[in-house]
Parts: C-alpha cells; structure tokens; sequence
C-alpha cells in the first residue's frame, strides 16, 4: 500500500489549494481515505481527522467546522483523493495527511508521508 500526498504549500489569507492524495496496492473502490491534519505543536497522536470519503459512493464526512470550505472527492480512474481547501485561515496550517480505511467508521490502517501546508496572516 503506498499513499502520497501533494499539493501543498505557502498560500495567502483567503487563498485556495488542492491536496492530492495518489493511491496503489489495494482496490481503490473498495476502501476510504481520510484526510488528517496535524496542527503546529501537537503530537501524532493529536491529528484531527477533516474529511473521510467512501471512493465507492462517494459519500464524504467533514469535521463539523470545516465542512462548507473543504471538499474532498476522488477520481477512480487515477486511483487518487483530492482535499479541494478554499477560504484557507492562519488556523489551517498543518502537515495534512491521507489515510487508509476500510471505512470511515475505523480508524486508519496505512498513512501518507504527509504535506505541509502554511497559511500566512
């Protein structure tokens, strides 16, 4: 199983970025991915999950605060998830990471490397 997220970057207060997360090594429509972020200062452990979305349906779940200015979905045909980021905050800035599930219920089994993203006031 490999996870590799891009997409990261410096961007400006109100600024937007899309988040890649390219899949292999399991049946893309049979499994979901998360979305995780890990904010400055806090340990593994504290990795808040913003986004889980089934790729056989397509049904998504957001972290309550964030739904509205996040969007995932995923393009079965190049096995990868998006994290589409708009209305970015200081507040939003984190290593962002995609993870495995069997499904949104469980926790994640498999993780990325990460990406980091940095939102300047």
């Amino acid at each position: 199983v490999q996870l590799v997220e891009s997409g990261g970057g410096l961007v400006e207060n109100g600024g937007s970025l899309r988040l890649s997360c390219e899949t292999s090594g399991f049946r893309f429509g049979d499994r979901a991915i998360g979305w995780f972020r890990q904010l400055p200062g806090k340990e593994r452990e504290g990795r808040e999950r913003v986004s889980c979305i089934h790729n056989r349906d397509g049904k998504a779940f957001y972290k309550d605060y964030l739904e509205g200015r996040f969007t995932t979905f995923s393009d079965s045909s190049k096995n990868t998830v998006y994290l589409q980021m708009n209305s970015l905050k200081p507040e939003d800035t984190a290593v962002y990471y995609c993870a495995l599930h069997i499904s949104c219920e469980y926790t994640p089994g498999y993780w990325g490397q990460g990406t980091q993203v940095t939102v300047s006031s």
